[in-house]
């Protein structure tokens, strides 16, 4: 569906031009838009080869272990219908451990391999389980301490001080987080009171 809504803003857009002769305009576009691209693609590609070699020593050193222990009494909270030892939990940790230190590319493979032992816990059902509208939910808002995307991004504009900007995303990122679990929390309960009342 997602496809389609782009396919037809990007028709839309290019007839719109047509009509007004501005043809040029999204041309030029078109090529400096590329080329941005590909100079962000660059400057990512540095900095999460070097996070990603961070979080592989963490791993190799126990670090991450540590955190998913400290973190696993939050996550069985949040997700109480997932067994402690399921192959889910592991998961799970790990995309939130990932999304802490603002790896959502190493986060989204995580949450994928989540959502899918989530559907077997399911039972392999089409609709979605409140663990997995959960998972939805954070892995979305995702508390973050480092945002390492942004702040590569920033470098490759010339800011000043690309990472001025930690302590605001932490901030946001942990009103967000908590914002998620309480309407998440909100429209679960709300559900159940609605069966309870039939």
């Amino acid at each position: 569906m997602v496809n389609i809504i782009w396919m037809a803003m990007l028709i839309i857009g290019i007839i719109f031009a047509a009509i007004n002769g501005k043809m040029d305009a999204v041309n030029e576009a078109i090529f400096k838009g590329a080329q941005d691209a590909v100079t962000i693609c660059i400057g990512l590609i540095s900095i999460l080869v070097f996070w990603l070699g961070l979080m592989r020593i963490a791993q190799a050193s126990g670090l991450l272990e540590g955190l998913a222990k400290l973190m696993k009494p939050m996550a069985t909270r949040i997700f109480p219908e997932v067994p402690s030892n399921h192959p889910a939990m592991g998961y799970i940790l790990s995309n939130m451990t990932a999304n802490l230190f603002g790896l959502g590319n190493a986060a989204t493979p995580m949450g994928i391999k989540a959502m899918e032992q989530l559907k077997v816990l399911n039972g392999n059902k089409d609709s979605a389980s409140r663990s997995m509208i959960t998972l939805l939910a954070i892995n979305t808002a995702s508390i973050t301490l480092i945002p390492t995307t942004v702040i590569s991004i920033r470098m490759n504009y010339g800011s000043v001080n690309p990472t001025e900007i930690v302590g605001t995303t932490l901030m946001a990122t942990a009103c967000s987080t908590f914002a998620a679990i309480m309407i998440d929390r909100f429209f679960y309960y709300r559900r159940l009171k609605k069966g309870r009342d039939l």
